[in-house]
């Protein structure tokens, strides 16, 4: 349908400063993103400018040094570590002579990657023709062509109006799959809620060790691996060892600084487990410098999906890593807020499980009976 350069793993990454603080801790997640995507890549492109080029993003100059990055090492995509419109794509494309795709793109490559249950695949799926339907607008131009087609199109029907036809009635057919999944979620939830089931939902950054806890809390072995975005489709477990309460814990997908509006519109489905838990662990990499922005990012899509309101212990992970001891604090109210444990090596379990237990217990109704 989009007749653009080839694909391939060869790639070129572009990363502009735009005066964010951030910049640095940008661009080497791009690279992780990158390496966690199966790309290779061969160098990096940086420049600094005050703001995007509307036409080449970069800019002639900055372009001309990506073409040239290219051809010497024969690269066959170029990545920016920024989002990018269509018409940006489409220029870039013809300038460069080779595939151009963004930061968006590459996460929905990992994310489709990734997907392995039915629902999972519905929602990355989903996400993709969300974020192609915005490059049916304006950006590659060949779509505007006449084209004969028998039983496709009605008289003087363009391509383009053929390929957004097509992309709506898709778009609508897995909206309306999806529909189905929310409300089995939401019958098992009501189920759980009968029953006086404590939900745990496990929130972070990507990479932060959250299935790593998962399977150490629900002697599970689901799916952990030092890259970005290894977990996509949730799981959840009966959580044993908790007297007097029964608790269900929920892994789930990892965010990320500038997630994309298309995952977390595609991904109601996943996301709802996290909005209607009981309590969230919000797992934290102890050892990374970045940690201070990667708390905020994940704070700003919980605010962004409604679950900000949700009661949450930080919980700091990796303290194998660093010189920091196994410990609970409380907060002005005495509740439970901050943990510091390892999940690889055990140590600090005692106390996440003692936590849960205590949050779990302080939410029975007086009038309902405690779980066995």
């Amino acid at each position: 349908m989009l007749e653009r350069p080839g694909n391939g793993t060869a790639a070129i990454v572009v990363a502009l400063d735009l005066g964010e603080p951030d910049y640095l801790e940008s661009l080497e997640e791009m690279q992780l993103l990158a390496r966690s995507g199966g790309v290779d890549v061969l160098a990096v492109v940086r420049g600094r400018r005050d703001r995007p080029d509307p036409a080449l993003y970069a800019g002639k100059g900055k372009v001309q040094e990506i073409e040239l990055a290219v051809a010497e090492h024969r690269a066959t995509v170029v990545i920016f570590n920024h989002a990018l419109s269509p018409i940006q794509e489409r220029n870039l494309e013809r300038q460069l002579n080779c595939r151009v795709i963004d930061r968006t793109s590459l996460i929905l490559d990992i994310f489709a990657q990734r997907a392995r249950s039915h629902e999972g695949k519905l929602q990355v799926e989903l996400a993709q023709l969300e974020h192609l339907s915005t490059r049916l607008v304006r950006g590659w131009t060949h779509l505007e062509r006449q084209r004969g087609g028998i039983g496709m199109r009605g008289p003087g029907e363009t391509q383009l109006e053929t390929d957004r036809r097509l992309l709506g009635k898709r778009v609508k057919l897995l909206r309306e799959k999806l529909s189905l999944v929310r409300a089995q979620h939401a019958t098992q939830r009501r189920s759980r809620s009968r029953a006086h089931v404590f939900s745990v939902s496990l929130v972070g950054y990507t990479n932060a060790g959250k299935s790593t806890l998962f399977n150490r809390l629900a002697k599970a072995d689901a799916y952990a691996a030092d890259q970005l975005f290894a977990t996509l489709d949730t799981t959840t477990r009966r959580l044993s060892g908790i007297r007097g309460a029964a608790v269900v814990i929920s892994d789930t997908v990892g965010f990320i600084r500038h997630l994309p509006h298309t995952l977390v519109d595609a991904f109601q489905a996943t996301l709802e487990e996290t909005i209607k838990a009981n309590l969230l662990l919000h797992i934290v990499d102890a050892g990374s410098p970045d940690r201070d922005l990667q708390i905020a990012a994940v704070n700003q899509v919980l605010s962004e999906i409604g679950a900000n309101q949700v009661p949450q212990i930080m919980v700091f992970n990796k303290i194998d890593r660093t010189q920091v001891e196994p410990r609970m604090e409380r907060d002005e109210y005495g509740r439970i807020s901050r943990l510091w444990l390892s999940a690889l090596t055990g140590d600090g379990i005692v106390n996440l499980r003692d936590a849960i237990q205590e949050y779990a217990l302080n939410s029975i109704d007086p009038g309902q009976p405690a779980a066995a």
